[in-house]
């Protein structure tokens, strides 16, 4: 089992800086999920996220850096586009994709020519990577804490439940409270001549829009970089999710704050608003499997922004249980 600790101070964040160094896994908060980091550098390490995730050998990961100018040791041919981006947007929940340098090797880009990089926007993922970069330390390959296809985890008590069995006693899962995103990163390709979002999140088209001053290519069903979340079943709960349709008795129920439940429908979650929506969503359909309920019923948000994230990620929860 891996070592807790919820007292992230400094002394911390440098014993997990040299644990990483050394070759362990480190789960750390960001502003959107957990992660389960490991240094970017090392092969041996990143094999053992692949490992305890179940995660397929050619996904990539996304390498977390710890500020702007760390994006120059893992990138190359990076657009001018991409630099206003990072401007604006790091720390934040978005992840460049941009051509690779020597040091992002093959087991970190599922052995493509590419690689995702972000600056993450929480005081505890900031603080491991400064420290693991003043360590010596280039870069923290993380994909979300959690099994391969599952539910990513907000909290660092969903982190212990989904991965306590497949991490070393020497891990360590650094509790830094819930996530305030809650869902994953805007990953924008940066390898075309236009932004071209890969994977929705938290910075909308219309945010790159503005900062780029360029069109953007909205989320495209193919593509020919693989990413993480991308594919047709993921993020998906033991409990069958189903979209749009009246819960019955029974049936988990999750809707914005103004949609009425029947009698005998458990409410899993009634967000105000859908930033609320995307911060409590895992964390409810987690609820659902912790009270056994074989069907969760979720009335998407209606809507641009964020609501754009929640609805992807719902789609491919709804079809793990046709994919199978």
């Amino acid at each position: 089992m891996a070592q807790f600790l919820s007292k992230c101070s400094a002394n911390a964040m440098a014993d997990a800086a040299a644990n990483l160094l050394a070759g362990g896994l480190v789960a750390f908060p960001t502003e959107t999920v957990y992660g389960l980091g490991a240094d970017a550098c090392n092969a041996d390490a990143v094999a053992r996220i692949y490992s305890a995730k179940g995660r397929p050998a050619d996904h990539p990961l996304i390498v977390h850096v710890a500020a702007m100018d760390g994006l120059g040791d893992w990138a190359e041919d990076v657009p001018g586009y991409a630099i206003s981006l990072a401007r604006d947007f790091w720390p934040g929940p978005m992840t460049l994709v941009v051509k690779r340098s020597a040091l992002a090797g093959d087991f970190v880009t599922g052995g493509q020519d590419t690689v995702g990089v972000r600056v993450p926007n929480h005081p505890v993922a900031l603080g491991l990577l400064e420290a693991f970069v003043r360590a010596g330390g280039k870069g923290v390959a993380a994909p979300s804490a959690n099994r391969f296809g599952n539910v990513s985890p907000t909290t660092a008590q969903a982190v212990s439940d989904e991965l306590g069995d497949y991490l070393a006693d020497g891990d360590q899962i650094l509790d830094g409270g819930p996530c305030d995103v809650g869902v994953e990163s805007t990953i924008i390709d940066c390898t075309v001549d236009v932004p071209k979002i890969l994977r929705p999140g938290a910075i909308t088209a219309q945010m790159i829009a503005e900062s780029t001053g360029s069109e953007v290519i909205g989320v495209v069903a193919e593509s020919a970089i693989r990413v993480s979340g991308s594919l047709e079943a993921h993020y998906a709960p033991a409990a069958t999710v189903e979209l749009d349709r009246a819960p019955l008795p029974g049936e988990g129920f999750i809707a914005m704050a103004g949609v009425m439940a029947g009698n005998g429908v458990v409410r899993l979650a009634a967000p105000e608003s859908h930033q609320d929506f995307a911060r409590v969503l895992y964390s409810a359909l987690r609820a659902a499997d912790d009270q056994g309920l074989d069907t969760v019923v979720v009335e998407q948000p209606v809507g641009d922004g964020i609501a754009v994230a929640i609805r992807d990620r719902l789609m491919r929860a709804a079809n793990s249980k046709k994919a199978h």
